[in-house]
């Protein structure tokens, strides 16, 4: 039976919202089988339990916000990805602030906390949502058109492609493909960090957000060239962003996908629109679980790979 996860053990860290700046701390706790990826705001007189779901997105404008009543967690999709690459499935996120902290502005953080947390398997088969069949959303035309799409996989694989017209770039690489099963998140995603431009982050500031955001937790350029002293951690980081990004936003459907991913300038917007037609069309998923790891993907079965 492929098995569930969770932590072994406790695990904290502190930081600042990316765009409240405020000081948050984080504490990451195991959960029992089927419990699934629970974010508990602890800070408020009564603390309110978010369970991530596709429907439990709110709000898509520069981050991925879930939320239930009034009560909301912003910026969730860097700690979401590496919860994916790692391949937990049961986790409580207590968290004393509105927006989870940026630390470096990438997932590897979050995946070496949880790796220093332990991995550890639960007696519950691992379940699976299974795309049977082609679905896409679109939108707009020409030079407006961006879209996502999922089609049948046995795994779950991703293709990524961006269209910024910045001298740095398209010195890079602009699509990136990445499977799960066959590649290293850890070494490969997890290390890719938010991006942004110089006139962007003053506008964004004019309207109270980007607030903690800098050159320790961002790729920031100005018209012509990226400012960060020590250069792009990949190659290809600006693209590989956008994949670690898209696990992320895609995980709040509250499963793993067996599925492949394919997107064209999409982002948390697009992608939750593609999980919620994606549930909207119940002939066209499954929910699925393995009763052996010959059956299961392949590398499914295994521990996430360290750096």
């Amino acid at each position: 039976m492929l098995q569930q996860r969770t932590i072994k053990t406790i695990t904290r860290a502190v930081g600042v919202g990316l765009h409240s700046g405020q000081r948050v701390e984080l504490t990451l706790r195991p959960a029992q089988p089927d419990t699934g990826i629970v974010f508990r705001r602890v800070d408020l007189p009564e603390p309110v339990d978010i369970p991530i779901s596709a429907e439990a997105v709110t709000d898509t404008r520069m981050a991925s916000t879930i939320g239930t009543g009034g009560a909301k967690v912003h910026t969730v999709e860097h700690l979401m990805s590496a919860i994916a690459g790692l391949g937990l499935d049961n986790l409580y996120v207590d968290i004393t602030a509105e927006e989870v902290p940026i630390l470096d502005g990438s997932s590897a953080s979050f995946v070496f906390l949880l790796q220093s947390a332990g991995i550890a398997l639960q007696k519950a088969p691992k379940r699976f949502i299974r795309v049977t069949r082609p679905v896409e959303v679109r939108e707009g035309e020409g030079q407006n058109l961006k879209w996502a799409r999922f089609e049948p996989y046995h795994g779950f694989k991703l293709r990524f492609e961006i269209d910024f017209a910045h001298p740095a770039v398209d010195s890079t690489g602009q699509c990136v493909e990445f499977d799960m099963g066959a590649d290293n998140y850890t070494r490969d995603i997890a290390r890719a960090r938010t991006f942004g431009f110089t006139k962007d982050v003053e506008m964004l500031r004019s309207h109270g957000l980007a607030l903690g955001g800098g050159l320790d937790n961002a790729i920031v350029m100005d018209d012509y060239k990226v400012l960060n002293s020590d250069g792009l951690r990949y190659d290809d980081e600006f693209a590989k962003h956008k994949i670690l990004d898209a696990i992320g936003d895609l995980y709040l459907i509250g499963k793993p996908l067996l599925a492949a991913y394919s997107a064209f300038r999409s982002g948390h917007g697009m992608n939750n629109q593609l999980l919620r037609a994606l549930l909207a069309q119940p002939d066209a998923w499954e929910v699925v679980s393995f009763d052996s790891e010959r059956q299961a993907p392949r590398g499914f079965a295994q521990p996430a790979l360290a750096w």
